[in-house]
């Protein structure tokens, strides 16, 4: 078990379990085998080979974790010397971002929508429509988190159709004592065909704040951190920025999906509805570490100076042109000496711009050789598709191309 270079103690213990199950013969094999086992189960780099930028099994937007090990200036004023805020100046950078007047950041978007809600709702009414009313992965439940945060849920609308006068309906009803409108962004499906909704435009012309959950995290529909337009796949795909000019008065989203960044929510909006939501009890329970705020203001940062596309590797994914994506293929084919290059179509990811898809370029071979590629170091996850295994080049990092030729060779 020595070659597992795992901690003695964890070897002793695996040795235990695999001496309570088998023979004596039967020991040393098993306590190797569970060995290697575990040690394959630790958390470690991969390549990410299978189309899917932001996924949500692998870590979703990859990024570089780098930090000295040294004190950070977390809650301490620089300039005072007494104890400052986590959130005043990466917040104050988001807010930039956003267009907004301030933004905090918590531990995810649940995290967001729960602080939002319970801040701001708490003991009253927020008009949700049926239609938004959702489930996306993990079990996150528009429902379920509104009862958690203290706010009533009123369901408005129906499931495919909801209109303005629907809302106007809600706040003119006998009792009525509503705090916000919550518009949820459906993020990991779309319903289509005899359906109406209203946008949160409409929305902020009544009486109550509207609270935007866009989700998926993109700062603003114009991409002008990118060098031409928009991608197509972002159409409709509802930003930060054109949801606040449109009159919501708070936005929340992930940090980790199109933003590019670490898992994290952002809160960013009006300044006294941010107040309350840093004033609240759950605001100290949310809180990131140090590690992910300076994640989170770098990440910001490079928005704000326009080099997003060379620092958060999200977006040098959606850069690159299918022209390079094929001339790296062809390099890779030629130095493993296995493989065939094939048009392929990426897909964001994470619940972002569900239903889209990215001209993309793979590598094609014969068979099922997913546990193959698994098993290299470091292990590489692809996809099959008609009998074959596809090894997508938009989602591998340049860097890895090395990796991904030991690997076929492999397979050869």
């Amino acid at each position: 078990m020595a070659g597992s270079r795992l901690p003695h103690a964890v070897c002793v213990e695996l040795a235990r379990q695999a001496i309570a199950e088998g023979s004596a013969s039967y020991q040393r094999t098993a306590a190797i085998g569970r060995a290697e086992t575990f040690a394959r189960s630790l958390l470690g780099p991969v390549i990410n080979a299978t189309g899917v930028l932001l996924h949500t099994n692998l870590g979703r937007a990859p990024m570089a974790v780098t930090h000295p090990a040294t004190a950070m200036n977390i809650e301490f004023d620089l300039r005072t010397g007494d104890r400052g805020s986590r959130q005043q100046v990466v917040g104050s950078l988001l807010a930039m971002l956003c267009g907004a007047e301030s933004a905090m950041v918590v531990n995810n978007n649940a995290a967001a929508v729960l602080l939002v809600l319970a801040a701001t709702a708490r003991d009253r009414q927020v008009l949700v429509s049926r239609g938004e009313s959702v489930e996306i992965g993990g079990g996150f439940r528009i429902p379920d988190v509104m009862e958690q945060s203290g706010a009533k849920l009123v369901d408005v609308g129906t499931t495919n159709r909801t209109r303005l006068s629907d809302y106007r309906k809600a706040l003119s009803r006998k009792n009525a004592d509503v705090a916000a409108i919550l518009k949820v962004h459906p993020s990991n499906f779309r319903v289509e065909g005899f359906v109406e909704a209203t946008t949160v435009a409409e929305l902020a012309t009544l009486a109550v704040p509207v609270i935007a959950d866009i989700g998926s995290g993109l700062i603003d529909a114009n991409c002008p951190w990118l060098a031409g337009p928009p991608p197509s796949w972002l159409h409709g795909e509802p930003a930060a920025r054109q949801s606040l000019d449109d009159g919501a008065a708070l936005v929340t989203f992930s940090g980790d999906k199109l933003l590019g960044g670490p898992q994290a929510g952002i809160i960013a909006g009006r300044s006294d509805l941010v107040a309350l939501c840093m004033q609240h009890p759950l605001a100290r329970a949310l809180r990131p570490g140090a590690h992910v705020m300076a994640a989170v203001q770098r990440t910001a940062l490079s928005y704000l100076d326009k080099t997003a596309t060379t620092v958060i590797p999200f977006w040098a994914m959606v850069a690159a042109t299918t022209d390079e994506l094929r001339a790296r293929a062809d390099k890779i084919i030629a130095a493993a000496g296995i493989g065939a290059v094939e048009p392929t179509q990426a897909i964001p990811g994470a619940g972002s711009a569900p239903g889209s898809t990215i001209e993309s370029v793979g590598i094609r071979i014969a068979g099922d050789r997913l546990a193959e590629l698994r098993a290299c170091t470091p292990p590489v996850i692809a996809r099959t598709r008609d009998g074959c295994t596809l090894l997508d080049l938009r989602t591998i990092d340049p860097d890895s191309d090395e990796a991904v030729v030991a690997a076929l060779q492999r397979c050869a």
